[in-house]
């Protein structure tokens, strides 16, 4: 498929590929030194099934299995594949990248990791997993994946939605970030590791997060790439849509467009209706191109041209970005995003256990409370009918997210994060900042989502911090 048919098959690879390596010098206070790995315990988790990756003979893939259901009450295991690189007595210990969505898996982007952090990884053993639910372990929603593939703004249809979750039923409750914290915790004990370090991208963020609160003598130091809020917040997206006005503007300053593209999307949506799909345009291109001048697209004259009576460009740039997704759940899981992305987030509703009567006469009094200069120059009622609230709308009741025990991160915290991401805006990195002791803000110019991955900049940030 062409790009403009589906650009969210871009995102998913950029995304992906955009969680990078992060590592500490030294032990935790009172563990092993970093480069003297711990003794696996008897009864410990095991890696299983060791082999050279296909096509990498220098990296090992293995499975780690885990309870399906770790309460017990739903019987079976998932077996989720890895892989490592390098050695186990690095001498700056083990470090973990994990992957965003959620959805995306993590072993097949190794290769891309060890690229573009050559420097760290001299120093670290590389790990990466297949959290639950996606690659082998995909959840598979036939419905829901046409729909919106790999994209968290494109509003999927409540029959799509409810048929992923009864086809899931019980087993729905088993997709959180809890478990997955879990399951890292496993594979740390099958690695025979004291401690290591996280780097976490997108989505990656909050299971990095997340695992640092609930197990903070693990964690070395952290790397959030891409920031999510760690309390679940952020579903409305009021911070992205008014970044965009300034992502527009700082464009349009660069490319002497000669005109005003914030106003220009203001008049349209509000003319057209079409503030979701415009949004979802915007996400996806700043992804691909952060500051929105590659000429497949022509985002800003195409915006100008509709605002002055000439709509069709745009129109097909909206229809394109928004189109049918023929990507596959192994690549990305659509199912397993509801799953986690539902039971983990803050809602006006309250948490996954709200039932689905009245959530939606609460989604409408939280939107009527934004006041419409906080998502200028979008519409406030764009915040209800983009595709993170209407996914999990119709979910079912379900578990929600056990919040970790912790509620600062102590460790050693680099942040990361593009002027011009439009996926997970930078004020969610300043807030992050603003509570966390011993951060470290790094804001890139010019760069979007993943900065690791779609910037040397970023790289080059996050080396330097996991060296130190």
């Amino acid at each position: 498929m062409t790009l403009l048919t589906r650009a969210g098959t871009a995102l998913a690879a950029v995304l992906t590929a955009a969680a990078c390596a992060a590592s500490a010098p030294g032990a935790a206070a009172g563990g092993p030194s970093a480069t003297t790995p711990a003794v696996r315990s008897a009864g410990a988790p095991e890696l299983t099934g060791q082999q050279p990756c296909p096509g990498q003979p220098d990296v090992t893939c293995a499975e780690l299995t885990v309870p399906l259901d770790r309460s017990g009450a739903v019987p079976g295991t998932l077996r989720l594949r890895t892989a490592v690189f390098g050695a186990a007595d690095a001498p700056r210990g083990t470090l973990l990248f994990l992957t965003g969505g959620p959805g995306q898996p993590g072993v097949p982007y190794v290769q891309r990791i060890r690229g573009r952090l050559p420097k760290a990884l001299d120093q670290y053993r590389l790990v990466m997993i297949d959290q639950r639910g996606t690659g082998g372990t995909a959840v598979d929603c036939p419905a829901l994946q046409k729909e919106v593939g790999s994209s968290d703004t494109v509003a999927p249809t409540p029959a799509a939605v409810t048929a992923c979750a009864e086809s899931l039923g019980p087993h729905r409750d088993l997709y959180t970030t809890g478990d997955t914290v879990a399951d890292l915790e496993d594979l740390r004990r099958a690695l025979g590791v004291h401690s290591w370090t996280l780097d976490g991208v997108s989505y990656g963020t909050f299971t990095a997060g997340q695992y640092a609160l609930t197990h903070p003598q693990r964690v070395r130091r952290l790397v959030l790439d891409s920031v999510v809020p760690l309390d679940g917040a952020g579903v409305l997206y009021e911070a992205a849509f008014r970044h965009a006005g300034e992502v527009l503007r700082a464009a349009c300053r660069e490319q002497k467009c000669g005109f005003d593209p914030a106003r220009d999307l203001a008049k349209v949506v509000r003319r057209d209706g079409n503030g979701v799909g415009v949004f979802n345009l915007l996400v996806i291109a700043s992804i691909i191109d952060p500051k929105l001048n590659d000429p497949r697209f022509g985002i800003l004259n195409a915006l100008h041209a509709s605002a002055e009576g000439d709509p069709a460009r745009l129109d097909g740039l909206v229809a394109g970005f928004s189109g049918p997704s023929d990507e596959p759940a192994a690549d990305f899981s659509s199912g397993l995003h509801a799953a986690t992305l539902c039971a983990d987030s803050r809602w006006p509703w309250g948490d996954a256990s709200a039932p689905v009567e009245g959530r939606e006469r609460a989604l409408r009094k939280a939107v009527q409370r934004i006041r419409p200069a906080e998502v200028w120059p979008f519409q406030r009622e764009t915040a209800g009918a983009q595709g993170i609230p209407r996914t999990c709308l119709p979910w079912p009741s379900s578990r929600p997210h056990r919040p970790a025990p912790g509620h600062t991160l102590t460790m050693p915290v680099l942040l990361l994060a593009g002027d011009r991401d439009l996926s997970t805006p930078v004020r969610w990195a300043r807030d992050l900042a603003a509570t966390t002791p011993r951060a470290e803000l790094v804001v890139l110019e010019g760069v979007g989502h993943s900065t690791q991955s779609r910037s040397d900049a970023g790289a080059r940030a996050a080396e330097a911090f996991l060296l130190r």
